[in-house]
């Protein structure tokens, strides 16, 4: 694969170029591959013994070819809440209850927040399962994200502790890498769930 080429080839910054290779193959998904993935995904994780009965949980707003999670989202049963992250001004995440018809507004890099008082949102650590996106994994459960380190600050209390939050990265097979390596601040992920179902880490 390109992208495990990148990621061994010595490059001043591999990151950088597995990043540009992978978000154009994402962005390449056609809607078809989206609706499949998006359907696999909710199916899966519904279905996963370690998803949760009740509480908080938390995905995104998909945008420039991440798997949708609008299907997971329509499906939680009773007991849970849907939440989507709001970026903070010291750079960490916090979350919203969020139904569709709630008014949202674009943060910085132009992604829908649920328009809430700072006052009114929820800490990660209230979260049950968290479905992140990415832009490459590993089988470790390494995950290969935007680079703006928002996930990893928020969730660091994870590296030294058991879930919850349950963390699951959503994705495509074709985004799993053969190596990849994990930096000091990286939180590694639970399971990562794709087309293919649940993979644990």
């Amino acid at each position: 694969m390109v992208e495990d080429a990148i990621l061994s080839r010595g490059a001043p910054d591999p990151r950088r170029e597995a990043r540009r290779a992978l978000r154009q193959r994402r962005r390449d998904a056609s809607p078809a591959e989206r609706m499949a993935a998006a359907e696999a995904v909710a199916t899966a994780l519904l279905a996963h013994p370690r998803f949760p009965a009740s509480g908080y949980v938390a995905g995104y707003w998909a945008m420039q070819g991440e798997v949708p999670l609008h299907l997971l989202q329509m499906r939680l049963p009773e007991g849970l809440v849907w939440c989507l992250p709001c970026v903070q001004p010291d750079g960490t995440l916090q979350f919203a209850p969020w139904r569709p018809g709630d008014p949202l507004v674009s943060n910085r890099y132009g992604i829908p927040e649920p328009d809430l008082e700072p006052a009114s949102l929820l800490p990660a650590r209230e979260m049950a399962l968290v479905v992140l996106p990415l832009l490459g994994f590993s089988a470790e459960g390494n995950r290969l994200g935007m680079g703006g380190g928002y996930y990893d600050r928020t969730f660091a209390f994870r590296k030294d502790a058991p879930a919850p939050p349950w963390l699951v990265g959503a994705g495509y097979s074709f985004q799993q890498l053969e190596t990849l390596a994990a930096q000091p601040w990286d939180v590694r992920l639970d399971a990562i769930a794709t087309e293919h179902g649940v993979l644990e880490t």
